[in-house]
C-alpha cells in the first residue's frame, strides 16, 4: 500500500459520540476533523446525516474545507425494506452529506434480520445489494460495515459470508467486519478472521471491534496480522457501552511494537497531544492509566523500579516514552527512596548537593507525613517547598497571626462566607477582611487581600481546581480530609496538598503552599524570599 500498510479508519465523531457523557457541537467536530487530518488519519467518519440536523450541519461546514490526508466519510444504514434506494431517506441523506466516501451497515447475524427487523433472511442481501450497487452507482467509495459479523457467524456461519460475498459481488470496495457486541474473544475472532481472509483479498477488508470484554485494541490487531489492512475505532477508546477500540493504542503498538505503518512518524510523535486534545473538547478528563499516553503510562513510584530506570529505562518500560510525545516521571511518594528524591529534585531545578544527608531526611519526612494522609505524587508545587525547606533555601514569605471564617445562612435560603484574616510580613502586620462563595473562597479572597500589597504578583495566579478527599470515613464528619488545589499562573500549573481534620484548615495549608510556590518560583532561586516590595 502507498504509505501506509494500515488504514485508520476514525469514528470518534460518529460511534465516540454515543459514549456517555460525551457529546459534540458540529463546531466540536469540525475541529477534531482539522486535528484528526493534519495527523495523517486516512478516513474521518463525521457522523449520520440521516440521523440528526447536527451532523447534517457538520457535513455542510466540513465541505467548505479541504481535507489533506483524511476522506471524510458519510455514515448509514442499507435502504429500508419496503423502499428502493432512490427513495430512501436514509440512502438520500448520505448522498446530501456529499462526501468522497460512505460506509453503510447491513445485518450480517440472521437473528437480526429475522427477529429484530423481521424480514426474510433473502430480503436482507436484497437490502445489502441495492444500497451499494446505488451508492456505487453515485460515484461514492463505498465500505460496507458487516454489523454483528462474529455473533452472526458464529450462530449461521454460511449466512454471515453470504452477507459480505453479496456486498463484494455488489461493487463494495472495503468488508469491515464489525464486533458489534464487543463479545468475541481473541482466538474465536482469529479462526473466524483467516475463514473472511481465505475468500476475500487483504486489500478489501478491515476490523471494527467493541471493548466490552477489554479486548477491542487485541482483536483489531490480531485481525491485521491475519490480513486486515483497515482498523476502526475512536480517539481514547470513546463510545457506547465499554467503547470502541482505542487507536491511540492501537497505532502505538502498530507503530512500535509489530513494526506496520499507520501514520507519519511526526503523527506518533504527537499522539499524547493528540489524545488529550480530544479529551479535552469532550470534556473528559485524560485517563492516567491509558497506555502509551496516559500520565502515569511511563511513571514511576518504587524505589527499586526508580533506581533502575535511572541506570537504564528499559528495565521498566516497554518504549521510550518520547516516542508517542509522552515523557518519564518519577513520583514522590512512601514507597520513594534516595532515587525517587534526587530525580525529581533534578526535575524541579533544586540542588539537594550530595553526601549531606538531606536525600534521606527527605525520604523520611514524606513517609512520615502520607502515614498522616498527605499525598505528594500529584503535588508537586508542596513537595518542592518541602525540599526548600529541607535544604535551607526558603524562608518563609509571611507569618500567620489568625483567621476567622464565618458561614451564615439566613431564612431566605441565601448563604454568606466571610473571613478575617492576619498576617505579618516581616516587621509589618496586614488585617484584611474578604467575603466568598464559600469558607475556603472567602479565605483565598482575604489572603489575597492581605498579601497583594507587598506581593503584586499574587494577582497573576488563580485556582483553577479543588479537590477534598475523604481519608477514612468512620469518624464521619469529623474524618481526616485532604485537599488538593491546583493554581496556574500565565506560564506554570502546580498542584499543592493540606491535611486536617478540619477541611478549612486543610484548605488553609494547600492555600498557603500555593502562594509561597508562586512567589518562590517567580523569586527564580533556592534563596530566601526578599519579595517584590
Amino acid at each position: 500500500m502507498d504509505r501506509s500498510d494500515v488504514l485508520i479508519y476514525d469514528t470518534t465523531l460518529r460511534d465516540g459520540t454515543q459514549g456517555h457523557q460525551i457529546s459534540f457541537s458540529a463546531e466540536d467536530k469540525l475541529r477534531i476533523a482539522a486535528r484528526l487530518d493534519d495527523a495523517g488519519f486516512h478516513y474521518i467518519e463525521g457522523g449520520w446525516p440521516g440521523s440528526n440536523p447536527r451532523d447534517m450541519r457538520f457535513f455542510r461546514m466540513a465541505g467548505e474545507i479541504v481535507f489533506k490526508s483524511a476522506r471524510l466519510t458519510a455514515f448509514g444504514s442499507t435502504r429500508k425494506s419496503g423502499l428502493s434506494a432512490d427513495a430512501c431517506s436514509n440512502i438520500q441523506a448520505l448522498l446530501g452529506a456529499d462526501t468522497p466516501a460512505v460506509a453503510i451497515f447491513g445485518k450480517s447475524w440472521d437473528l437480526h434480520a429475522t427477529e429484530i427487523m423481521g424480514i426474510s433472511l433473502d430480503e436482507n442481501l436484497s437490502l445489502i445489494d441495492d444500497s451499494v450497487r446505488y451508492l456505487k452507482s453515485k460515484g461514492k467509495e463505498v465500505l460496507y460495515d458487516a454489523e454483528h459479523f462474529f455473533d452472526g457467524y458464529k450462530h449461521n456461519p454460511r449466512y454471515a459470508l453470504r452477507t459480505i460475498q453479496v456486498a463484494l459481488e455488489a461493487g463494495a470496495d472495503m468488508i469491515v467486519l464489525c464486533d458489534t457486541n464487543g463479545g468475541t474473544l481473541t482466538w474465536e475472532l482469529s479462526g473466524i478472521v483467516q475463514e473472511v481472509a481465505s475468500l476475500i483479498s487483504p486489500a478489501q477488508f478491515g476490523i471494527h471491534a467493541h471493548d466490552d470484554c477489554g479486548l477491542a485494541v487485541a482483536n483489531s490487531l490480531s485481525a491485521v496480522t491475519l490480513g486486515a489492512t483497515m482498523v476502526q475505532g475512536t480517539v481514547n477508546g470513546y463510545g457506547e457501552r465499554c467503547g470502541n477500540a482505542d487507536l491511540i493504542s492501537v497505532i502505538g503498538n502498530l507503530e512500535l511494537k509489530m513494526g506496520r505503518r499507520s501514520l507519519p512518524e511526526a503523527s506518533v510523535r504527537c499522539l499524547t497531544s493528540l489524545s488529550r486534545y480530544v479529551s479535552d473538547v469532550a470534556n473528559i478528563p485524560p485517563a492516567r492509566s491509558k497506555p502509551f499516553v496516559g500520565s502515569n503510562a511511563f511513571a514511576h513510584k518504587g524505589g527499586v523500579h526508580v533506581s533502575a530506570i535511572l541506570k537504564n529505562p528499559v528495565a521498566y518500560e516497554h518504549t521510550d516514552p518520547e516516542l508517542v510525545g509522552n515523557r518519564r516521571a518519577v513520583i514522590v511518594s512512601d514507597l520513594s527512596g534516595k532515587g525517587n528524591i534526587e530525580h525529581k529534585a533534578r526535575e524541579l531545578g533544586i540542588d539537594l548537593g550530595t553526601g549531606n544527608g538531606v536525600s534521606e531526611k527527605i525520604v523520611r519526612d514524606i513517609k512520615k507525613m502520607e502515614d498522616e494522609g498527605y499525598q505528594f505524587d500529584t503535588a508537586d508545587g508542596s513537595l518542592s517547598l518541602l525540599m526548600r525547606k529541607a535544604i535551607g533555601a526558603f524562608e518563609e514569605p509571611f507569618r500567620l497571626e489568625s483567621f476567622r471564617v464565618i458561614d451564615e445562612k439566613t431564612k431566605d435560603n441565601s448563604s454568606h462566607s466571610q473571613s478575617t484574616i492576619k498576617i505579618s510580613v516581616g516587621e509589618e502586620h496586614e488585617i484584611t477582611a474578604a467575603e466568598g462563595k464559600g469558607p475556603v473562597n472567602a479565605l483565598d479572597n482575604a489572603l489575597r487581600k492581605a498579601l497583594i500589597k507587598f506581593y503584586p504578583r499574587i494577582s497573576e495566579m488563580h485556582l483553577v481546581d479543588f479537590k477534598v478527599r475523604i481519608l477514612e470515613g468512620t469518624d464521619g464528619t469529623a474524618a481526616k480530609v485532604r485537599v488538593l488545589l491546583e493554581s496556574r499562573d500565565d506560564s506554570d500549573v502546580w498542584t499543592t496538598t493540606g491535611v486536617s481534620e478540619n477541611i478549612i484548615e486543610a484548605s488553609w495549608h494547600a492555600l498557603v503552599d500555593s502562594m509561597q510556590y508562586k512567589l518562590s518560583k517567580d523569586n527564580g532561586s533556592n534563596n530566601a524570599l526578599e519579595g517584590d516590595k
